[in-house]
């Protein structure tokens, strides 16, 4: 298979996903109204909720939900070929994760801004909204811990990236004052902020930086997970205007920028895809490509992490509820094509297929390291970019997009503690909120050691989390939509597909557990396992409600038996 032809065909799928479908589900399914009153306008208070272009806001939305995971999850499930990785980024794009996204930005929008987690105390009951909380905060805890792992791994594997990724955070914040304070002109804005990025790049391909062993008495590694908790927390507690928005944007920016590399190169390579459409010959120990490919692959086919960065952060800024389209479903639409570079850059990024088995040597084996170096080979061969520029412009991407999705992460888990303080009657303000999630990531990251090994303990059940908390943000979905008697079709197909994949594949993570002897993911395994089958049992009997009984079509709201309004 030559990779421009299967470039072309995942481009022109996700493409014609966003005109086509995307347009039917906002104007027949979610019928987006341009006339409603957002959260954004209706609670301005210039710190969490802020009116925003539709444009800096996906940028925000789009690199919140990026992050490493499409890059890292198509990488390593091309071990099964190239075939279903791409089947399943593609079909998964257009009628899972672009709906998923869309409609979880709509609800929360519909709701005053408010959470996945309030949501679900509303239209499931109490019951299921604390056990969705659990799965949330776990979720975001992996999320959190685990991606500063990546995050430091990469700094020290790729020293010509550490330059362009913190100097991100000055560009940023001198952005967000051109656009907010100065009210220069957004192109002239994007312009300038791409140029010093892209500048800082050069830079740092010409300055790597290597830390001394040690730094302030610590190692390196552990430098850099400080580094980064203490970025995170400083930039979830600014007003999302100052570094988080415009910082999200310039990355957006720069991701379809390096995509846009990418493709090019492929263009004009076209080198062949090497790996196997379906691999016959897998390694000794790779798990079944059903259910493990659905749940490998959660960025860049469908995500519950988008779900609550939707509603977390991205339902408070919506300006109309129309560009809940732009926003939503072609953020989903941007990670899809990143997914899609992975799986370019993993299988036609190395010249025999015995190179390609010898990276692929077992499972968990590809990821990030397969995307930088294959696709800095397909850059250099296509555009004569060296390959060494090459492999610090991807990795600097990759590194950028986990890095905005580490601070929203904690930004999102704070409003979790929050929103659970509120329930148990505690007011819990932001520092605080903040301080209590650093406190737990901080604690699960270095369980293990300095070097942050603690981070990806629990992430063997991201995926699978990850999955049914899209199953459940589906569900809540689902529910709205019936309550104001519109089709649930095209949101209950997707809803049980997934929630059968991830719970098949909880299962099947249990008997790897138990014999591993891996007992703290047992355990967790079981408590996610029971809260999601919990949660599923009563969103079917609130759908049941919904259908049978009579509610206020716009506040959907039961309406009582002879009090139903004209």
């Amino acid at each position: 298979m030559n990779s421009l032809v299967l470039m072309l065909i995942g481009v022109a799928m996700v493409l014609a996903g966003y005109f086509l479908y995307s347009k039917f589900l906002a104007t027949r399914i979610y019928k987006l109204s341009p006339s409603y009153t957002t959260p954004a306008h209706e609670l301005s208070d210039g710190v969490d909720y802020v009116p925003t272009n539709k444009f800096v806001l996906w940028g925000h939305h789009f690199t919140s939900v990026a992050g490493a995971a499409p890059i890292v999850g198509p990488a390593v499930a091309v071990i099964w070929g190239w075939l279903p990785a791409f089947l399943w980024v593609t079909i998964g794009t257009v009628f899972f994760a672009g709906m998923h996204d869309l409609g979880a930005l709509w609800a929360s929008v519909r709701n005053r801004g408010q959470s996945m987690g309030m949501l679900s105390g509303r239209y499931i009951g109490a019951r299921g909204r604390n056990l969705f909380l659990v799965v949330i905060f776990l979720l975001l805890l992996m999320v959190v811990a685990a991606f500063a792992t990546v995050i430091k791994n990469l700094l020290i594997a790729t020293p010509t990236s550490v330059i362009p990724v913190w100097g991100a955070i000055a560009v940023a914040a001198v952005i967000g004052q051109m656009i907010y304070r100065w009210k220069i002109n957004l192109l002239l804005t994007t312009v300038i902020g791409v140029v010093a990025l892209y500048s800082l790049i050069l830079v740092g391909d010409r300055f790597p930086v290597v830390l001394p062993d040690p730094i302030l008495g610590m190692s390196p590694a552990t430098f850099w997970i400080v580094a980064l908790f203490v970025y995170a927390g400083i930039a979830s507690l600014l007003p999302v205007w100052v570094l988080l928005q415009p910082r999200d944007y310039i990355n957006g920016v720069q991701l379809f920028i390096g995509l846009g590399i990418l493709y090019l190169a492929v263009m004009f390579a076209s080198p062949s895809v090497v790996a196997p459409a379906v691999n016959g010959n897998l390694p000794e120990g790779t798990p079944s490509l059903v259910p493990l490919l659905f749940v490998t692959i959660a960025c860049g086919a469908i995500s519950g992490f988008h779900g609550m960065v939707a509603s977390g952060t991205s339902a408070k800024q919506l300006d109309k509820e129309t560009d809940a389209r732009f926003v939503g479903y072609f953020g989903a639409v941007g990670e899809g094509l990143l997914a899609l570079g992975a799986i370019l850059a993993a299988t036609a990024g190395y010249r025999t297929l015995a190179e390609w088995e010898a990276v692929y040597s077992a499972f968990n084996e590809g990821g990030v390291s397969a995307f930088v170096q294959g696709g800095g080979a397909i850059v250099n061969a296509g555009l004569g970019i060296p390959v060494s520029l090459s492999a610090t412009i991807l990795a600097t991407m990759a590194v950028l997009f986990a890095a905005t999705t580490m601070d929203t992460g904690v930004r999102l888990q704070r409003f979790v503690v929050q929103e659970a303080g509120e329930i148990m009657g505690l007011r819990i303000n932001k520092a605080v909120g903040t301080l209590v999630v650093l406190v737990v990531a901080v604690s699960l990251t270095f369980s293990a050691g300095g070097d942050g090994a603690g981070g990806m303990l629990i992430w063997p059940l991201f995926g699978t989390t990850n999955q049914l908390l899209a199953s459940l943000t589906l569900s809540i979905v689902a529910i709205i939509l019936l309550r104001k008697k519109r089709n649930p079709v095209p949101v209950l197909i997707p809803l049980v597909f997934v929630m059968v994949m991830s719970i098949y594949a909880l299962i099947v993570q249990l008997g790897t557990f138990w014999t591993d002897r891996s007992w703290l993911l047992l355990v967790l395994d079981v408590i996610i396992l029971i809260a999601s089958l919990w949660v599923a049992v009563e969103a079917v009997a609130a759908m049941n409600a919904a259908r049978k009984g009579t509610f206020d079509p716009e506040t959907d709201e039961p309406v009582l038996e002879g009090s139903r309004k004209a």
